[in-house]
């Protein structure tokens, strides 16, 4: 079978069977509204941050084959042993995709999302990785393809346009990531995910960033309260699915398919984030209501918190984190291993600090 190439001149799609989706839109809108009805419920959002981009740079991260697990990213993040050269690269390309989100998100409070920001997001993500040679920040100077490794352009799966149309094709994509005339935003979401997969504008990083993107537009389209819908955990489960409808759009001009399970997998992930955000906040106000009898201190509520926002720590982070001193530390630390809140994962040693892990949170989180 011949590679399937770029769908020149069908971008945006003009057809679209509206009639066919309105039975997925509303229970779709309904799914995200429902979660985002948690989001802003949080009290404090820090609380979900951590476990949650975490959770999301592991999943996308795996999607191209990187396999380190959520508990050896918060332990490298945390200072706690380097992990096995096999795994370290894995690591610290979960914890750029983390960072890339994060000044995303930064950078959104006062521009609009643009190519601008993606070039940005694609050099913190690449930058000190196997990708740190494939031209971090910058579109490809070069033809790809994408099939099984070493494969040849002739047993390709999927050819992407021309490395020379990539400035013109995102130009496209930003158009119509601004446009106000589409008729519902997550059908333009679905556009615009398929569309910058196709184009495949990088060497290396394009199913991650094109990933990244989705709660950055739903948070800037004001459809969720903050940026924190993570979508792999249904994609790495439906992987096969994923690639099969992106690659139908150049194959088939089948937007319809693409778009469909698009919608299942926003309204499915949806009820997970729901699922997994509700079970992180009835941990945290059930501690909540334990603290002021266990700790006795003005200090605990703001150790609470500090834990939930790193689940994985060193004492003494801990320790300069709530800006307290060494015995009120200690003894916090003491009180929340007696109760079995925190469990030491690393003894200390003269200078060398203790390391902690928060199990009952990390348990709803790790992947």
């Amino acid at each position: 079978m011949p590679p399937v190439t770029y769908h020149l001149g069908q971008f945006p799609p003009n057809n679209i069977n509206w009639t066919k989706l309105i039975p997925l839109l509303g229970p779709t809108a309904a799914a995200v509204a429902r979660y985002d009805s948690m989001l802003r419920a949080v009290p404090n959002s820090n609380i979900l941050i951590t476990p949650l981009a975490t959770h999301e740079a592991v999943l996308s991260s795996r999607i191209e084959g990187t396999m380190a697990s959520m508990g050896e990213v918060l332990e490298f993040d945390a200072g706690h042993d380097t992990p096995p050269s096999t795994r370290r690269e894995d690591v610290q390309e979960i914890l750029n995709y983390r960072r890339a989100l994060y000044d995303a998100e930064q950078s959104l409070e006062t521009i609009p999302l643009s190519q601008r920001v993606v070039l940005e997001a694609h050099r913190t993500l690449l930058r000190g990785t196997r990708g740190q040679d494939k031209d971090p920040g910058s579109y490809r100077r070069i033809s790809n393809w994408i099939g099984r490794p070493g494969c040849s352009i002739e047993e390709a799966r999927y050819i992407p346009p021309s490395a020379a149309s990539i400035p013109n094709a995102m130009s496209e994509w930003e158009k119509y990531m601004h446009s106000d005339d589409v008729p519902d935003r997550l059908v333009q979401l679905a556009v615009l995910h398929a569309e910058f997969e196709a184009i495949h504008p990088f060497i290396d990083g394009n199913g991650r960033i094109g990933r990244m993107i989705i709660p950055l537009l739903l948070w800037r389209w004001k459809i969720i309260f903050q940026p924190r819908f993570y979508i792999s955990s249904f994609l790495e489960a439906h992987r096969e699915d994923y690639y099969e409808g992106l690659l139908s759009v150049s194959r088939d001009g089948d937007w319809m398919q693409w778009i469909t399970f698009f919608l299942n997998a926003v309204a499915n992930q949806a009820e997970a984030n729901f699922r997994q955000a509700e079970s992180i906040l009835e941990l945290y106000d059930t501690l909540k209501q334990r603290l002021p009898e266990l700790t006795r201190s003005s200090y605990g509520m703001r150790a609470l918190d500090w834990i939930f926002e790193y689940p994985t720590f060193l004492s003494s982070d801990f320790l300069n984190g709530l800006e307290v001193s060494s015995a009120t530390s200690r003894r916090l630390i003491g009180v929340f291993r007696e109760q079995q809140i925190i469990k030491q994962l690393r003894s200390g040693s003269g200078r060398r600090p203790e390391v902690f892990i928060f199990p009952a949170l990390l348990d709803i989180v790790d992947v």
